[in-house]
């Protein structure tokens, strides 16, 4: 079985884990909600995992970092998502202990790893970048 090359990444399996729990824990939400904070969750989620699929495919750092800021972004949006849907008694305590968890994981993993890429990538820029020119008298 041929592995993507996303998956090699801890911050795509712990966004993968996350976007699994949202979608499960969204299937209690009132019918109601399916286009509203049920949806919302859900893409957020999604683009979580998906942004760190789409940017590892792209060719260097900087394209990528600038999946995994979008990936960071997404992240924020759905913090306060589930934080709405645990205050409007969507979620169980433990519902929203759990996601925030695993959220706050994905985060810190995210994170790591889009200040690992934006170093690799801007030593890579100083290493090709041509030195400035002299003027000449």
């Amino acid at each position: 079985m041929r592995v993507a090359p996303y998956e090699r990444f801890d911050a795509w399996k712990q966004a993968h884990q996350l976007v699994q729990n949202v979608y499960r824990v969204t299937q209690s939400f009132p019918r109601h909600e399916l286009y509203g904070l049920t949806s919302q969750a859900r893409r957020a989620a999604f683009s979580v995992a998906a942004s760190i699929a789409e940017g590892s495919a792209k060719r260097g750092g900087r394209e990528f970092g600038r999946y995994l800021d979008i990936a960071l972004g997404s992240l924020s949006e759905l913090s306060y998502v589930l934080l709405l849907a645990r205050d409007l008694g969507l979620l169980s305590r433990e519902e929203w202990d759990q996601l925030d968890r695993v959220q706050t994981d994905a985060g810190k993993t995210t994170w790591g790893l889009y200040r690992a890429v934006r170093r690799n990538a801007g030593s890579a820029t100083r290493r090709t970048a041509k030195p400035p020119s002299r003027p000449t008298a």
